[in-house]
């Protein structure tokens, strides 16, 4: 097993690299190395301008318009986004809900639905979760009826990310209560203009409006927009999950924030503190071994090896190296962080004050990132599949 870059791979790291930093808006970058409050703008404006040089697909194969790059090429264009400070690729439409339908959807799906993702113009939401079917996803509620041509769907998500600015939702819905309560499930696509749908705020621990309820009130939606068979949707779910537990890990943006911790531990005089260091060093080393997993599941997805599933062990360890980040950053900021200061989000709203302005968001850096232990089937529950799969 061969971990290192060939020569074409590093020159193309860095032809990525150039496109990105020239490409990339300053005043967004910025925004994204401090924790400060992204706009819907901002974040479909890098989309946007990844679609039209064609990379908003990056993931996806040439046959469906992208640019059929391999797992390492894909790894190496993460890796200079977040080395860049790019806001991150809202996962829902090109890496969760694309995949899904080029897989089991038709060809006038294809066409209907991937243009408007590739190009980053179509903002995509998720309907997964509800209350008290999380983690036990297959417990979900919500009920679609089929009625001649067309579904009414009844029921309410909840935790559905950015959902105020989607324009159309992916969701599982209950078409069957015959047998395990996996079979009787399917995959829809809403328009999220539909009569019927209400989009209320869920308000988080950093002051936040990012996650929704979203509640379905007799929406009809057309029967076309059925992604496979009916009562087959949880096979389609669990190949998107495991899209979205790859991208929870997000390695690069781990190794570009563990450079932001050692910044503010420079600023703030911790850097001499051997004992603050020594934790430093704790996380560089976890990061490695994360990077090292990744670079091993490339490694043997490049020379045509079956790899473990490992989606649910990155996931894991991504996120518990996420929490432990923010930890640290708010450790080293002391007393200038622990005010939870909404306004400082706001980029120009700390003015000339003395303070270094990349500590003031930084309890809302912390708050947020207290869910991803939890989110993308949470921690415990992939503990016990990793032990199913490795014990039996």
């Amino acid at each position: 097993m061969d971990l290192n870059f060939t020569p074409e791979e590093l020159a193309f790291r860095d032809t990525v690299r150039d496109w990105v930093e020239a490409n990339l808006p300053k005043d967004i970058s910025h925004k994204v190395r401090n924790s400060m409050r992204l706009s819907r703008e901002d974040q479909q404006a890098w989309q946007k301008i990844l679609g039209k040089k064609g990379w908003l697909t990056y993931n996806w194969p040439t046959q469906f318009g992208g640019p059929g790059w391999n797992a390492v090429q894909k790894h190496l264009f993460e890796e200079a986004c977040a080395r860049a400070a790019a806001p991150r690729i809202l996962p829902f439409g090109p890496v969760m809900v694309a995949p899904v339908i080029m897989a089991f959807g038709n060809a006038e799906q294809h066409k209907r639905f991937l243009p408007g993702i590739a190009s980053g113009e179509v903002w995509w939401s998720q309907g997964y979760s509800e209350p008290g079917s999380g983690s036990d996803l297959a417990s979900l509620k919500t009920r679609a009826e089929r009625r001649g041509d067309k579904y009414i769907v009844n029921g309410q998500k909840t935790w559905t990310t950015l959902g105020q600015y989607g324009e159309w939702i992916f969701c599982l819905v209950r078409t069957s209560t015959d047998g395990k309560p996996q079979t009787g499930i399917s995959f829809l696509l809403v328009d999220m203009k539909s009569p019927g749908i209400t989009v209320r705020p869920i308000i988080t621990m950093d002051g936040e409006h990012e996650v929704n309820e979203v509640f379905f009130d007799n929406v009809e939606v057309p029967a076309e927009n059925l992604i496979g068979e009916e009562n087959k949707g949880w096979t389609y779910a669990k190949y998107l999950l495991a899209h979205e537990r790859t991208n929870i890990a997000d390695v690069n943006r781990a190794k570009r924030e563990l450079e932001r911790v050692k910044r503010i531990a420079r600023a703030e005089g911790l850097w001499d503190d051997l004992r603050f260091r020594d934790q430093i060093a704790l996380l560089e080393v976890d990061i490695v071994a994360l990077e090292m997993m990744v670079l091993r599941v490339l490694s043997a997805e490049k020379s045509g090896k079956q790899s473990l599933d490992v989606a649910g062990l990155l996931k894991i360890r991504g996120s518990e190296i996420q929490q432990r980040y923010s930890e640290l950053m708010m450790l080293a900021g002391g007393p200038c962080t622990w005010p939870y200061l909404a306004e400082a989000m706001e980029g120009g709203w700390q003015g000339d004050l003395a303070i270094d302005a990349a500590l003031l968001p930084l309890a809302g850096f912390y708050f947020n990132q207290r869910k991803t232990t939890i989110y993308g089937g949470s921690n415990e529950v992939q503990r016990n599949i990793v032990a199913q799969t490795v014990l039996g």
